[in-house]
């Protein structure tokens, strides 16, 4: 301060505010930016456009469609006739089994598999998968959830493939695939010979583990990096699947799926409204029995509209 011996009093008291006005903001500039949080970093920009070695791997039921694909099957096959009605009190206790059980017993399983199986025991491949166009467009195509489709289709703009991957024969997931522009769909195979239906399974439904194993086939033959393709689902049973990749997305999930994607820091997308979603139809435990327990609910609600 004594530069300042020069001015007068009053210029001295002016000019000495003056610094330490100046030297207090400087001080709290420097304080607030060592106290302030660090800026957002952007989100990286994915799916990455023209990374040709990733790709999408999206479950069906409740993840790309409101209810389960095999629930409005079941609803086009009885509105065709392929049940009797001696049927239907079987499928009915085998469904209520799946929903009060809430487990996958072996027996039970097989049980709703054989039932399911016998309804296409004879029919040719080519009559389901007609018939599947069919279904689609009276009961699927208004239950496509746009949040999910926007997701699909960003991967395609991307250049990427996409896949549905699910427990739904895989006649009726190539046909919702195809109608969604996607690449294809893996689903549960029914063994066919010439042409007709046999009434028995390749293996197992595309459930579960199965899904994982499924995606890992396709990865290795189609030449992906797991680690840079993405998977998306709403059920724990697809937890498998959704821990293969580098992108898993939790859509519209149940709480387990809810549960096990925050402690993993996965993201979560959930496109229902209300407090909770109202799933139709059926777990997905019931595999491809589910068509017969989803034939009996149809049924039923179709009683109550008369």
């Amino acid at each position: 301060m004594a530069a300042l011996g020069w001015l007068t009093p009053r210029r001295r008291s002016a000019t000495a505010r003056s610094v330490l006005a100046g030297e207090a903001s400087a001080e709290a500039a420097r304080k607030s930016s060592r106290e302030a949080p660090p800026a957002a970093v952007p989100e990286p920009v994915f799916p990455v456009l023209g990374d040709d070695r990733a790709a999408a791997f999206f479950d069906l039921d409740n993840t790309v469609m409101q209810g389960a694909a095999l629930f409005h099957f079941g609803r086009g096959l009885y509105k065709r006739k392929f049940f009797e009605t001696r049927d239907l009190a079987r499928f009915a206790w085998q469904q209520a089994w799946f929903r009060l059980a809430g487990v996958e017993d072996p027996e039970h399983m097989q049980e709703a598999r054989d039932s399911a199986l016998s309804i296409v025991k004879g029919h040719r491949v080519a009559e389901l998968e007609t018939i599947g166009e069919e279904i689609y467009d009276e009961y699927m195509a208004d239950r496509i959830w746009p949040g999910t489709r926007a997701l699909a289709q960003a991967h395609l703009d991307a250049g990427q493939k996409v896949w549905l991957v699910t427990a739904a024969p895989v006649e009726i997931a190539q046909v919702i695939a195809r109608r969604l522009g996607l690449t294809g769909a893996l689903g549960t195979v029914a063994e066919s010979v010439g042409g007709v239906y046999t009434g028995k399974l390749v293996g197992e439904p595309l459930h579960g583990p199965a899904k994982a194993e499924a995606v890992r086939a396709l990865a290795a033959a189609e030449g992906l990096d797991l680690s840079r393709c993405a998977a998306y689902s709403d059920s724990h049973n697809d937890i498998p699947m959704l821990s293969l990749v580098g992108h898993p997305y939790a859509i519209n999930p149940d709480a387990k799926l809810r549960k096990h994607a925050r402690e993993q820091d996965w993201r979560l997308r959930d496109y229902r409204t209300g407090r909770k979603a109202a799933k139709v139809g059926i777990p997905a435990a019931a595999g491809v029995g589910a068509v017969a327990g989803g034939t009996a609910a149809a049924i039923a609600l179709s009683r109550r509209r008369r």
